[in-house]
């Protein structure tokens, strides 16, 4: 491996560990108050997003069924041909997007204000389409990409995955979530085989 691309892989780890440290800086927790709030009260819970952001979206649908908040990812092609109609009234479909702006998303914007599903947007972007039209926004701070062009979706999913991270924490603490229910939903594995570890 060349000398500058070592120095390129150091440097990756010192952009995002940076990111990290400064994030909480940008935590409105008024708004982050709300948002738990909202996803603590919803029968079902949607994630929505494209690209990167849509994987990690997947992610987050996935941290909330690990403590048994019923979410599913809805996808941008999906939700426009009826995927929407797993959301009802009451229900908290979360969008992601850095620009806030993705053009894919913004017709499921309107079909959840028309179906009265509460919106959360996390965005880099708080005057974007998606952040005005949100019950609730979460800024999303990025520093600069990894790679040398800043471009590639890299400290960007990081801080989305540290937001969405920081509202199932929450949940646990605010709904009481004990880890004898992770045990019993979880029974895969060596983290199920340790939660199942009989004393």
């Amino acid at each position: 491996m060349k000398k500058t691309t070592l120095e390129a892989v150091k440097q990756a780890y010192k952009i995002e560990s940076d990111c990290i440290k400064k994030m909480l800086q940008y935590l409105d927790e008024k708004a982050f108050s709300k948002a738990v709030k909202l996803l603590k009260d919803a029968v079902r819970i949607g994630t929505c997003g494209c690209g990167h952001s849509g994987i990690i979206c997947q992610h987050m649908a996935h941290l909330m069924c690990c403590i048994e908040r019923p979410a599913r990812f809805i996808s941008p092609a999906e939700a426009v041909h009826g995927a929407t109609g797993f959301l009802q009234e009451g229900d908290v479909m979360i969008f992601a997007s850095r620009g806030g702006k993705t053009k894919e998303l913004l017709p499921i914007v309107d079909i959840c204000k028309k179906k009265g599903v509460k919106i959360i947007t996390v965005t880099e972007n708080l005057e974007s389409p998606l952040a005005l039209d949100a019950d609730v926004v979460l800024k999303q701070y990025v520093n600069r990409e990894t790679d040398k062009y800043n471009s590639q979706g890299t400290t960007s999913t990081t801080t989305l995955c540290m937001i969405f991270h920081a509202l199932q924490t929450a949940l646990i603490e605010e709904t009481g979530f004990k880890n004898e229910q992770f045990a019993l939903i979880h029974p895969g594995g060596a983290v199920g085989e340790r939660l199942n570890k009989k004393k």
